[in-house]
């Protein structure tokens, strides 16, 4: 080991970008790490989501395409479209007490915009789904299809 440090200068000074290139992508880690770490809301798991519906009954938003939407959800989920999705309206102001978990097809951006705007309009409880409606379903969990409930 001790051979290896000795010659991690030398290697270093014969390959400097890619030494470089290394740094860049660690402290990307790093940065990207800590902005997850530090955020006010946090991502579930399907497992952990599970959990919390059968135990707290958390007010479930589904900010998918709508056609998406209709062809697979979770179950006792309501569908907003992210374009009109707003933290004052009448049906969402009245769970600032209680969880809200936003789901969108895969977990990458639509829920991360609408947990920022709650947790900015004051929201406590505020969680997204991690892999959104396609995790769910990788974890062979039902699904529900068709319009929303109601």
């Amino acid at each position: 080991m001790s051979d290896v440090l000795h010659k991690l200068p030398e290697f270093i000074g014969h390959n400097l970008a890619l030494a470089a290139l290394f740094l860049v992508l660690l402290l990307g880690l790093i940065v990207t790490q800590l902005m997850v770490m530090l955020r006010k809301y946090k991502e579930l798991t399907p497992a952990s989501l599970t959990l919390l519906i059968n135990r707290e009954g958390p007010l479930l938003i589904d900010l998918s395409a709508y056609a998406d939407y209709e062809k697979a959800h979770v179950p006792g989920s309501r569908h907003v479209a992210l374009s009109q999705f707003d933290p004052e309206h009448k049906d969402i102001a009245k769970a600032k007490d209680v969880p809200v978990v936003l789901i969108d097809k895969d977990g990458r951006g639509a829920s991360d915009k609408a947990a920022q705007r709650l947790v900015k309009a004051g929201f406590a409880k505020v969680f997204t789904l991690g892999g959104g409606v396609l995790g769910w379903q990788q974890a062979q969990l039902p699904v529900a299809k068709g319009k929303n409930p109601g």
